[in-house]
């Protein structure tokens, strides 16, 4: 049981678990997440579409493996820390002690110089002077916890991006400028006052900012703020994001000559007609320049000949399609569809994320962990009275060449003599 205990602690039990979360991950990433079963059987058949479900892979982070795999290598970076915690705070403060300086020494010097000339030259802490005569002084004791310290970062990021990931709320939500949205079960419903594309003089793309105004029905309250690419808006505690602009416009529908319905439609929506619900009108796509030799949808490009792509269904049975140019009418029986204001819709992609200050903290701690690991390096030195002279030892655990080649270059200033035919110990990596 104590080998199992130990192996389960263990930093290669942690890497086998970030090595299967990583492979886990990268194949759910393959998946197109939130479908339904109809459409992973289109994609991949029938059998792989139940094996999706059945791993949850149509929802990787709220998965049972992926909460399972990220609470077993929380809880084995914890006892990594806990189980190492109490050899490391002895080593540490053995280490800031004269006795046992004879072993494990780095560099060494004799005579009759002086030992705090030296201390000073290393700059050392203050040297303090035991019983024994002995002087001594350690320094960058902190180094020895630069590991410690990173694992525990590394444990709150895993931590805060799985408890992030579980417990994330995201919403999609898109509109026309002037258009209100509710954003899913927020309780939010958030209206586009304008949409602003930024060009340079040649007509390129700078920027895309919409301005949004997200209110609370329940507390009454409204926040503002504008979203765009790569500056997101923080309403509500949520994370507006500009992440797409598509094409829409305004359809009238009119009967017998007069104004019966009016609607804002993004491509790809759809209505029913008011007094007569199983006639339904869809807006499938919109191209901006029809005249042009290459037609293209890009929502980017300029406004010139432009033509509304159209659907018409009754009782579920589609009746026709085709493309409407610009001042065009459809007209079905008694009714007159109109297409009319073709401009750009903002996609909006909102997420709430409540851990990323843990996500933060664990960055913070481990990029501390790593300064304190390969920066500070703990070294001591101990000065031994011998007859009227001095012995100078001097030691560190890592970059042990290094420490000694600046431990004698300052004994030979202090007034030392290095002794010969010592071989550099405490660890030369």
């Amino acid at each position: 049981m104590k080998k199992i205990g130990k192996f389960l602690s263990s930093m290669p039990f942690a890497i086998i678990l970030l090595v299967l979360l990583a492979a886990a991950c990268a194949l759910s990433s393959t998946v197109s997440q939130g479908q339904t079963y109809e459409y992973y059987a289109a994609q991949y058949g029938e059998r792989m579409a139940g094996l999706i479900l059945a791993l949850r892979l149509d929802d990787a982070f709220h998965s049972w493996w992926f909460i399972g795999l990220s609470t077993v290598l929380c809880i084995n970076l914890f006892c990594c820390n806990l189980i190492r915690l109490p050899a490391l705070m002895k080593r540490a403060e053995a280490f800031a002690k004269p006795d046992g300086m004879t072993t494990g020494i780095t560099a060494e010097a004799a005579g009759d110089g002086d030992p705090h000339r030296l201390f000073a030259a290393l700059h050392m802490p203050k040297a303090k002077e035991d019983g024994d005569g002995r002087i001594f002084a350690a320094g960058n004791k902190a180094g020895f916890w630069g590991a410690w310290i990173c694992h525990l970062g590394i444990l709150l990021l895993i931590l805060g991006f799985a408890l992030g990931q579980m417990t994330m709320k995201q919403y999609t939500v898109y509109a026309l400028p002037g258009q209100t949205k509710e954003m899913g079960d927020s309780g939010l419903s958030v209206t586009v006052e304008d949409l602003r594309i930024s060009r340079d003089e040649n007509g390129a793309i700078l920027q895309y900012t919409a301005m949004l105004t997200v209110s609370d029905s329940v507390k009454n309250t409204v926040e503002s703020g504008r979203a765009a690419v790569n500056a997101p808006a923080n309403l509500y505690g949520y994370k507006f994001f500009q992440n797409s602009i598509g094409w829409g416009a305004d359809v009238r529908v009119l009967k017998n000559g007069e104004e019966l319905q009016k609607e804002q439609l993004c491509v790809g929506e759809f209505f029913a007609v008011a007094d007569k619900p199983e006639l339904v009108i869809c807006f499938p796509a919109f191209y901006p320049d029809y005249s042009a030799e290459i037609k293209t949808n890009d929502p980017a490009a300029e406004v010139k000949d432009p033509a509304y792509i159209y659907q018409v269904y009754y009782q579920g049975q589609i009746l026709g399609m085709n493309a409407l140019k610009a001042g065009e009418e459809l007209t079905i029986d008694e009714y007159t569809v109109l297409f009319e204001r073709p401009r750009n819709y903002t996609l909006l992609a909102v997420k709430r994320d409540s851990f990323t200050w843990l996500v933060l903290l664990g960055g913070l701690i481990t990029l501390a962990g790593l300064v304190l690991a390969f920066w500070l390096q703990p070294s001591a030195v101990c000065a031994v009275r011998e007859g009227s002279g001095w012995h100078v030892y001097g030691r560190c655990r890592k970059g042990g060449v290094l420490f000694r080649d600046e431990f004698l270059k300052a004994a030979a200033e202090a007034g030392f003599t290095p002794c010969e035919n010592r071989t550099t110990a405490g660890g030369d990596t």
